[in-house]
């Protein structure tokens, strides 16, 4: 309801879309094109006078939705809802109110009921009342002064529907701009984030893929008035994954190329690197994970810049891995992992007392040079690619949150992989090659300061994906995540034993036994 009381939806401040549509296949095209961006929830009010095409329309979409392209959809005026579902199971609900005598009708047809989990087109929709959530409304007039079967449509929408009609439109222009517009798309498995991927494939074979990146939305203030993005420095737009894509290509490194972009929604084409990973089922594959600790040990070797230009007049500025942004990411093992895993919830003074034995920690490992910390630096964003020479068979995505950290964290990321199960050995043998690299190119490489960075990050990262993990279960409903904490809580314990982190230790020995377990008494003593 609006401020003055009037019981009608608000508008978001933009101006609607308005199409000509030169005959009835312009028309389904338009349905199979708003079929892209509707999800469950989604109400469809189509307007319009009698002939004005709003069958033609909700036919098209409803043939997209189901991937039916020769689907019988029949008008529901005398059954006034028809259900549908879609080819990935979901629900379509499909009601025609012209001859709907009362609201009590859709009450017996359980339609709220439906219409909740569905996506729901109305015509008629006048007769249905305001509703609430997300509604694209589409307006279509037939035009017969620009020919037959002319009809001119106009799009508006409330509750979050006039950005997404907003994006989708851009899309459309830029898939049309970059000569990907006869692709077809294909959904891919997204990660943790927010974003979206699809991999476009032209009907020759052809194939990019698509990143649907928006920018992100400040979350509520959680410390000194800052949301927990700004804090731990995550990037809040396209343009971050932008400049240091194009910095990493600049050094050679096989990051994609980008065959069109639209920074405002957030859009971008890029290379489609393939799926060949430097793992299979047996753990990582050695040769593979060598040529990804060259990589690192080439890019920590170089002097490189702080700001990287996006576009014209654009430039990002890579942010410092501070110790505010550090320090809090610890704290997600006290505030998500003890009480929702371990079930231990802690006293005020343990927690206090674990910040403060990080923060000195922390303090103690500044870099002399920051370098470009790519930050998810490890299996899931490495591809294997075969056909190229040396280091540009390390194909790299999922860049966007670089900072400017410790060269040891990225290291720490690849040979401790919260997904994949390395030795020790195994882990002692790369760190050594990323040593030798470096002294090659920097004779004065200081590896003792270097392996206790290491320690340090390697458990910092460690304590902060316990609490990642825990939260993505336990707030965000993504179980999976859990299966990998043994491996996680296994690195963290053999971090825990370096003397850099000596009181760290204890601290976990004293408050999760269960995790960091006590020495075992030596024989003929007594536990002190």
């Amino acid at each position: 309801m609006n401020e003055d009381g009037a019981d009608t939806p608000q508008r978001e401040g933009r101006a609607a879309w308005e199409i000509m549509l030169p005959d009835e296949g312009a028309t389904e095209d338009l349905g199979r094109f708003l079929a892209e961006f509707l999800v469950p929830g989604d109400l469809v009010a189509l307007s319009g006078g009698l002939g004005g095409g709003k069958s033609t329309l909700a036919r098209a979409l409803i043939r997209e939705l189901t991937g039916e392209p020769d689907l019988e959809v029949p008008s529901p005026t005398f059954t006034l809802v028809q259900p549908y579902e879609t080819r990935n199971g979901r629900q379509i609900v499909h009601a025609d109110l012209y001859r709907l005598r009362s609201p009590d009708e859709l009450v017996e047809l359980g339609f709220d009921e439906m219409a909740e989990t569905a996506i729901t087109l109305v015509e008629w929709p006048e007769r249905l009342g305001h509703r609430d959530g997300p509604v694209l409304s589409v307006d279509l007039s037939l035009r017969a002064e620009f020919g037959d079967g002319a009809r001119f449509a106009r799009l508006d929408g409330t509750g979050g529907m006039a950005a997404r009609i907003k994006r989708a439109r851009a899309l459309r222009v830029l898939l049309d701009r970059s000569g990907w517009d006869e692709a077809v798309r294909h959904p891919m498995q997204g990660d943790a984030s927010s974003r979206a991927y699809e991999r476009l494939v032209k009907p020759d074979g052809t194939s990019a893929v698509l990143m649907i990146s928006p920018a992100r939305a400040d979350g509520p203030p959680v410390r000194n008035g800052k949301p927990y993005s700004a804090i731990v420095k995550l990037a809040e737009s396209v343009h971050a994954f932008v400049g240091v894509d194009r910095g990493l290509r600049a050094l050679g490194f096989s990051a994609p190329r980008i065959f069109g972009e639209d920074l405002n929604e957030g859009l971008l084409i890029i290379e489609d690197l393939g799926s060949e990973p430097v793992v299979d089922v047996n753990g990582p594959r050695p040769e593979r994970y060598a040529e990804a600790v060259r990589l690192l040990a080439k890019l920590h070797a170089t002097a490189l810049p702080g700001v990287l230009p996006v576009a014209d007049g654009i430039d990002h500025v890579l942010p410092p891995y501070d110790l505010e942004a550090l320090l809090f990411e610890t704290e997600l093992l006290p505030d998500w992992y003890c009480p929702a895993i371990r079930g231990n919830g802690l006293s005020g003074s343990a927690r206090s007392e674990f910040v403060a034995l990080w923060a000195e920690v922390l303090n103690s490992i500044t870099p002399e040079r920051p370098t470009w910390t790519l930050r998810d630096y490890h299996s899931p964003n490495l591809i294997w690619l075969p056909q190229r020479e040396g280091l540009e068979r390390i194909g790299l995505i999922d860049f966007q949150d670089a900072v400017l950290g410790h060269p040891a964290y990225d290291v720490a990321s690849l040979l401790q992989d919260a997904r994949v199960d390395a030795s020790a050995e195994f882990e002692l043998r790369l760190l050594g090659l990323y040593v030798r690299e470096r002294r090659a190119r920097e004779p004065d490489f200081d590896m003792q300061g270097f392996a206790r960075a290491y320690a340090v990050l390697a458990a910092q990262r460690a304590t902060k994906i316990l609490g990642i993990f825990a939260r993505l279960d336990r707030r965000d409903g993504k179980p999976g995540y859990l299966a990998h904490l043994p491996r996680i809580e296994g690195y963290l314990t053999r971090n825990l034993a370096h003397p850099a982190l000596t009181r760290l230790r204890l601290w976990h020995q004293e408050h999760l036994p269960d995790l960091v377990p006590r020495p075992a008494a030596e024989p003929g003593t007594e536990e002190a």
